[in-house]
């Protein structure tokens, strides 16, 4: 059984070919810089790629040039697209509409498309991407898995904001939570990793990289995440700001003169650890700069670990306790840094780190805490692509 993962970003359309037999990766791929030129990295998994600059105007052309790779020349897996039994695609914004893994027909694309409004980067682009595959492969079955969908299980009082209440009704104005398909899965991959039942556990899972969020997972359902109405919100991010005061938002708007959408360009593009360190949105070189004694990188790095540390504390509330605490994400999963620090000072939740373990684990599956630690500590990698696999394999079957 091959199954053709998808997922469509604004200007690109990344993609892995899985055998679900084994699970394997066959080969994976992005086209990007779509509408402003176009480019191609093609790699299989015995090493063979390809390096194209293209011209892509759209989606349909980007998912052309995706077929002919995969079918032809000599980075080739596929004889035909024929041979691809289903295809899965990510979604960004679900919203209340979609609470679960869904097959794809025409009115489903449309009702992605009608909530582009709620993630206009992204919702439009999968809209494009969805049609422009259904073109190329339109007997294949495909399935659509969203963000969102794994955070629909939160409680009202926790994904309502204290707007009026027609604010809600009117304008769908609430917490939605985002990165639900890595949650889900690295939720999942913990418990199989400590011999448990996902139902029975309490787990705070940290996705920390170039986008972050934290979410309270208990007994295996969401109920509670940092991110809400967008991915602007909870942590300092690589270029996002995070949580912040209301009030600064409009204050800074009058001292600039900045219209809503370029305010809204300047928290989610030029804040975050770019914006406070001055160095990079990327933490490594963020991390590198505050080694050399750069203070405002230093500043960035410890708000990091401070906002994380406060959501671990207020998750392990909201959950009258933890079991587990799992780092995933490029920074989750590399920086053994970031993760000591959030940990740091919780003898209270008796959360105790392994150092040597902590510090010689990159992107592996490893626990990190102490023999004596009450709470589990583990690094899990995450893997959405298999995720979404997996949910397109299960629906299919049915």
């Amino acid at each position: 059984m091959l199954i053709l993962v998808v997922n469509a970003g604004s200007s690109s359309l990344k993609y892995q070919l899985l055998d679900m037999e084994n699970e394997s990766v066959i080969a994976k791929g992005n086209c990007d810089r779509i509408g402003i030129g176009g480019h191609i990295s093609h790699k299989t998994s015995d090493g063979r790629k390809v390096e194209l600059d293209c011209d892509f105007p759209t989606h349909t052309e980007a998912f052309e040039k995706l077929v002919e790779v995969l079918t032809s020349g000599e980075a080739k897996v596929i004889n035909s697209m024929s041979e691809i039994n289903a295809v899965g695609h990510r979604i960004v914004q679900g919203a209340e509409v979609f609470k679960e893994t869904t097959l794809v027909t025409d009115e489903v694309i449309d009702k992605i498309d009608a909530l582009a409004e709620l993630a206009p980067v992204h919702n439009h682009a999968h809209a494009l991407a969805l049609r422009a595959c259904r073109k190329v492969l339109p007997d294949a079955p495909m399935a659509v898995v969203f963000d969102t969908a794994f955070h629909q299980t939160m409680p009202e009082k926790a994904y309502m904001m204290a707007f009026p209440y027609e604010d809600y009704e009117q304008y769908h104005v609430r917490k939605y939570g985002f990165h639900g398909t890595s949650h889900r899965f690295v939720s999942k991959a913990l418990a199989d990793a400590m011999g448990k039942d996902v139902k029975d556990l309490k787990i705070i899972s940290c996705h920390m990289g170039n986008g972050s969020s934290i979410t309270a997972v208990e007994y295996g359902k969401s109920v509670d995440t940092s991110m809400g109405f967008t991915p602007l919100d909870g942590l300092i991010m690589g270029t996002r700001c995070g949580s912040v005061d209301p009030s600064a938002v409009t204050f800074l708007m009058d001292k600039k003169g900045f219209t809503p959408a370029q305010m809204s360009d300047y928290m989610n593009k030029k804040s975050g650890l770019a914006g406070v360190s001055g160095v990079s949105s990327d933490n490594r070189d963020v991390t590198a700069a505050a080694r050399e004694g750069n203070k405002r990188a230093m500043l960035a790095n410890e708000m990091l670990k401070y906002q994380a540390k406060k959501l671990v504390g207020a998750y392990a509330a909201v959950m009258n306790g933890v079991d587990a605490i799992l780092f995933t994400g490029g920074i989750g999963e590399n920086d053994a840094a970031i993760r000591a620090g959030v940990c740091k000072d919780m003898d209270y939740l008796g959360i105790k780190i392994n150092d040597e373990a902590n510090n010689s684990t990159r992107g592996e599956l490893r626990r990190i805490s102490a023999d004596d630690s009450k709470v589990q500590v583990w690094v899990v990698p995450t893997n959405e692509e298999l995720l979404i696999a997996r949910d397109t394999l299960e629906l299919i079957s049915k």
